[in-house]
């Protein structure tokens, strides 16, 4: 496969997870109750494993072979500044829009180090891709619910998720053509951005993951972050 058209698929399919985790959550009011809860929370515990392998197993790993050890803290520490500095924002701003905004702000750096890591002919990019999409899917579920909750109608949510994962295809190309010849600004951008997925999961993720009376959410957390590690490992 070349690499156009890997990038094409690849970040397609990272996107569609978007609108795709949406159309799941549109079906409301699963019989009986406690299995929406549980359902719903269990989603949002696999997203949180899947971005944690992401965190743990790609964009670390592969950021810092890139840059310096100090820029690989500096990054990581103003990652996770910037981040809670949006969060703040965010809160003030009272916005139903919260979560998608979160969810983009991961999204569009993940995307931009996918299309640079295709460009430069690393074996990583397929499982990056895979990482992108498994986390896209809940997000795009709890997104969906969050600006339900809000009163948007729904037409209107997968409307915009659709321009979110167009933005996919987009933003890999920007990375494909500025970032492969800038492995410096590439690692910067993969630590960052690692740093502030890590703020995001234990921020919004990790306490809507939790139910009272259940124990079996938080499982979602580790099989997201199981498959994380599957793919890794299928690569060595």
């Amino acid at each position: 496969m070349d690499p156009i058209t890997q990038l094409v698929l690849c970040t397609a399919v990272a996107g569609g997870a978007i609108p795709l985790g949406g159309v799941v959550a549109s079906f409301e009011n699963i019989r009986p109750r406690w299995l929406e809860e549980e359902f719903r929370h269990t989603v949002i515990a696999f997203g949180g494993g899947a971005l944690l392998s992401a965190v743990a197993l790609v964009l670390i790993p592969d950021g810092a072979e890139l840059i310096a050890t100090w820029e690989t803290v500096t990054a990581f520490a103003a990652g996770g500044l910037c981040f809670w500095g949006l969060q703040i924002l965010l809160d003030r701003s009272q916005s139903s829009a919260s979560q998608l905004v979160a969810m983009l702000s991961d999204f569009v750096p993940e995307v931009i180090a996918l299309g640079a890591v295709i460009s430069g002919g690393k074996s990583g990019a397929i499982l990056l891709a895979v990482i992108i999409t498994l986390q896209n899917l809940p997000e795009g579920f709890n997104a969906y619910r969050e600006l339900r909750s809000g009163g948007l109608a729904s037409r209107k949510i997968l409307f915009w998720f659709m321009i979110a994962a167009i933005l996919g295809p987009l933003l890999g190309f920007l990375g494909y053509h500025l970032l492969a010849d800038e492995p410096r600004i590439l690692g910067w951008m993969q630590v960052f951005a690692a740093s502030g997925i890590l703020y995001l999961v234990f921020e919004d993720i990790a306490p809507q993951a939790t139910l009272n009376n259940s124990s079996f959410p938080p499982l979602g957390a580790v099989f997201g972050f199981l498959l994380g590690l599957f793919g890794k490992l299928l690569e060595g």
